[in-house]
């Protein structure tokens, strides 16, 4: 537990510290409480919404008495993260995998000092999850949650040679477990067999559903630096190719590219938001931007549902990203 405990600690002096200063209130637009607590009860008055009266007090008090209510600010939150093969590459000093554990270590740190709870689900390249750790708030809970995240490997079942990621199962296994709304964190490079758009839809209509995915740059681009031995993490399989033939790296960043456009219409498809977790980018950069558009647009529908019942003009910019983003937000 004493390296959970370090690595958590690097992290809150590297990463949460410059982002105390920044995201200020967006935390309230990055976790959303699920329900309604009784703040006040007072007189009714002409203004007031007549479903809001409470019949019992009226009927005590002999005069109209209405509920006031606040956003109940508690949040329940799952991670299903991806530690299958693939998560092990790498091309810097940083692999997808380490940027995961980073990303759950972080996002758990900012939701368990505000009282809420955290769970996972660990998935390491089998069918079924390695670990499932119920939701539970304090720091003891997290520093649990973290030092299973460092000791979980690659699944290296002695039946098989091809570990492949089956995303469409886990996801349907997280849908068994988590019983309650939350706000579920897809964490996974999405490198999975297909047909996993249609369980994630059907996470996205319980919960609120957003998608940490993992990507390293040489998996878009190739460098010019001659011959290569490319090796599928999972599979195993080993391929010799040519990096200085302009064509070959072309054909690869086109495909590439293909994936990525394909991967993001599945998850607006989903009606799932989408953050891009790059190896060689800073954490708190990807999570401060993703922060800022998530309000930004929370703001922009506001806009437009109070343009819409007013009879006035909704504002241009949310229009656009709405006919540009149907289904989702993607930083």
């Amino acid at each position: 537990m004493s390296d959970a405990t370090q690595w958590l600690q690097r992290l809150e002096w590297t990463v949460l510290k410059r982002l105390d200063g920044q995201l200020q209130g967006d935390y309230r637009s990055l976790f959303r409480g699920t329900g309604l607590i009784l703040a006040d009860l007072r007189e009714y008055q002409a203004h007031d919404d007549v479903r809001h009266i409470d019949w019992n007090v009226t009927a005590r008090m002999q005069t109209p008495y209405v509920r006031e209510h606040q956003e109940d600010r508690e949040v329940a939150a799952w991670f299903v993260v991806d530690l299958s093969g693939s998560t092990s590459f790498g091309s810097g000093g940083t692999s997808k995998r380490e940027r995961a554990c980073e990303a759950v270590a972080l996002l758990g740190q900012m939701l368990t000092r505000h009282g809420n709870r955290v769970g996972a689900l660990v998935f390491n390249g089998q069918t079924q999850a390695h670990c499932v750790l119920p939701a539970r708030s304090g720091r003891r809970h997290l520093l649990h949650l973290v030092h299973t995240l460092l000791k979980t490997t690659p699944s290296k079942d002695a039946s098989t040679s091809a570990q492949c990621s089956a995303l469409s199962l886990w996801l349907a296994q997280t849908l068994s477990v988590v019983r309650r709304r939350s706000v579920v964190f897809v964490v996974s490079d999405f490198i999975s067999e297909p047909g996993w758009e249609k369980p994630l839809a059907m996470l996205a209509r319980r919960h609120d559903v957003v998608a940490l995915r993992l990507q390293d740059p040489l998996e878009l681009e190739l460098p010019n630096v001659g011959m290569l031995w490319l090796q599928d993490a999972e599979t195993g399989d080993q391929l010799l190719v040519d990096a200085n033939d302009a064509g070959f790296r072309k054909r690869f960043a086109d495909l590439a590219q293909k994936r990525e456009a394909a991967l993001r219409m599945g998850l607006a498809q989903a009606g799932v938001d989408g953050l891009v977790l790059r190896t060689d980018e800073a954490l708190d950069l990807s999570l401060l931007r993703f922060a800022q558009l998530r309000k930004r647009v929370s703001q922009m529908g506001a806009g437009v549902n109070a343009s819409v019942s007013s009879g006035a003009m909704a504002p241009a910019g949310a229009v656009d990203w709405a006919a540009r983003n149907p289904g989702g937000l993607h930083a």
